[in-house]
């Protein structure tokens, strides 16, 4: 069984998407869940964890929605304001919705480099762990140092890193990325999306060996149980096509057993977000 665990759905909406800049403008428009089933059926995925985009909770309640009305999405990570002294009673509206497996912060467009270190943004962490939710870790790899000490203060939540933490594949660099990875993944409550990594790279000239060794990074340190297959789509689409994504993941791991293989390409998202 197939899983994708990370894709988007939205509302094209120049302002809310304004991070959609022009070398990614064939993004600029609406993608909605019958985009999607189409995407699926054609490439064999039985169901999807979808991801926030917007921090809103008019987000969360949307992708909620969108589940409630197709039932390939299997899960919701949504938003909620984990700073705010509201969050308590955010939560408390959706303490019986048992599609909503966890939640999300843009941390990648946060200045303050320690972002997740901050005692009210702990404090929101905190409180997701004691209500049993997951947390989505999204940074660049400049954020990894915080990262690694972040994951640390919280032994027992389960945490994934989104899109392998976003090396710098276009420019090469690799070594500080692939240190700090390292460290991350020794904390065994701390899983790993093998997604947006095209993205990264050249969106029109990448080709798999460019890829090859950040994936060969990731799986050396996280291990075949704790690595999840995700397109990022439609984010995708800028740099290929969904086939495109999914063969950059089968093709590498083609040698592992099948047990390992559909551990990436499901089992552990099932487990992490209990779909």
């Amino acid at each position: 069984m197939v899983i994708d665990s990370h894709q988007h759905f939205w509302n094209y909406e120049s302002k809310k998407h304004e991070w959609i800049d022009d070398s990614m403008s064939v993004i600029r428009r609406d993608f909605s869940p019958i985009d999607l089933k189409q995407v699926y059926d054609e490439n064999g995925i039985v169901g999807c964890v979808a991801v926030q985009a917007d921090q809103t909770l008019e987000e969360t309640n949307f992708l909620i929605k969108l589940s409630e009305e197709n039932d390939f999405i299997k899960g919701v990570v949504g938003w909620v304001d984990l700073r705010g002294d509201n969050l308590e009673k955010d939560l408390e509206l959706y303490a019986n919705n048992k599609v909503l497996k966890g939640f999300r912060h843009v941390v990648q467009g946060e200045a303050d480099h320690n972002f997740l270190l901050r005692p009210n943004f702990l404090h929101g962490i905190k409180t997701l762990e004691k209500n049993d939710y997951t947390y989505d870790i999204l940074i660049f790899p400049h954020q990894l140092g915080a990262t690694l000490e972040f994951v640390k203060r919280f032994p027992n939540m389960r945490f994934v890193i989104d899109h392998i933490a976003k090396p710098y594949i276009k420019d090469g660099f690799y070594d500080g990325w692939a240190v700090l990875m390292k460290e991350v993944a020794k904390q065994e409550n701390v899983y790993c999306k093998v997604s947006g990594m095209i993205t990264e790279a050249d969106f029109n000239t990448w080709t798999p060996d460019q890829i090859t060794p950040y994936m060969n990074l990731v799986f050396d340190a996280f291990g075949t149980d704790r690595i999840m297959f995700g397109s990022d789509w439609p984010v995708c689409l800028v740099a290929g096509n969904y086939q495109k994504v999914k063969q950059l993941i089968t093709d590498f791991i083609a040698d592992l057993s099948e047990t390992e293989q559909t551990n990436v390409m499901g089992l552990n998202a099932m487990k992490f977000y209990n779909l």
